[in-house]
């Protein structure tokens, strides 16, 4: 499923190709036939992403996407080949188009009905008007895993298993160690982390984790080779050395996802 720096960056390639023009709307598949009937020769006025949802609006209306596991965005040039009928919708113009395939959601919905979804979103590292603050508030009274709630999206929106992991690994934090047990320190230097990585991730379309004194070249090691791309510390590298200490990447199942960690360098117990 994509992070959320991939659907801020899907939000201002919309902008970039559509907005203040008005498109054509269609849906091939069917699926978002009606929705995509009322937008049709509308123009689009804004972008917006929130967390790991992307919203287009015309108006009073918004088209809501999320993607989950098997949605794709795909953009191209004019003149637009003929959609398959995999294309859930396709918006248009004379110069670009955009097809988006296997979305989660991609449903029209009122003012209303956006704000309730902000609403039980938590804050994103993405969004100018977030802090951390609001996170803080149940993170610093919960039991739960420190590791599970960077995943709870109604706690902090847009983190996904790639941050999480490559966070708490900077930050040299037990995965396992409660929400309750961190100091408001520790955590508001997480916050200000993650803006900045995903600031970096938007603008590079990737995720790079590593400190300029670890990247490939600094410590003379080969590259990463992975479809997800980017230089990392212990996400996906179970059972290799670790960067730092040469301890063995481990990997655990935590939140329905795999979590990896280093224990030498995110030590059980460490200091609070």
């Amino acid at each position: 499923m994509p992070e959320g720096h991939t659907i801020h960056r899907l939000a201002a390639d919309y902008a970039e190709r559509f907005q203040g023009q008005q498109v054509r709307a269609t849906s091939p598949q069917g699926k978002f036939s009606d929705g995509a009937a009322l937008v049709d020769h509308q123009v689009l006025e804004t972008t917006e992403a929130h967390g790991k949802h992307l919203f287009l609006g015309f108006g009073p209306r918004w088209i809501h996407i999320h993607l989950g596991l098997f949605g794709k965005l795909g953009f191209g040039t004019a003149p637009a080949p003929p959609p398959t009928d995999t294309v859930r919708l396709r918006l248009a113009n004379t110069d670009s188009y955009a097809d988006l395939r296997g979305p989660t959601t991609c449903a029209l919905i009122t003012d209303a009905e956006k704000h309730a979804i902000h609403d039980r979103l938590g804050p994103d590292p993405l969004r100018p008007e977030d802090d951390g603050g609001r996170a803080w508030q149940r993170i610093s009274r919960s039991r739960t895993t420190i590791a599970a709630l960077l995943l709870d999206q109604k706690i902090i929106a847009g983190v996904g298993n790639v941050y999480r992991a490559e966070v708490l690994f900077r930050h040299g934090i037990d995965p396992y160690r409660a929400g309750r047990d961190l100091t408001r320190t520790q955590w508001d230097a997480i916050w200000s982390d993650l803006v900045a990585l995903m600031r970096e991730g938007v603008r590079h379309n990737r995720i790079d984790t590593v400190r300029p004194e670890h990247t490939p070249e600094a410590m003379g090691r080969p590259p990463r080779v992975d479809d997800h791309g980017g230089e990392v510390y212990v996400y996906r590298r179970a059972l290799q050395d670790c960067h730092i200490c040469g301890t063995e990447i481990r990997t655990a199942g935590l939140a329905a996802r795999n979590l990896f960690w280093c224990p030498g360098c995110q030590p059980a117990g460490g200091a609070a």
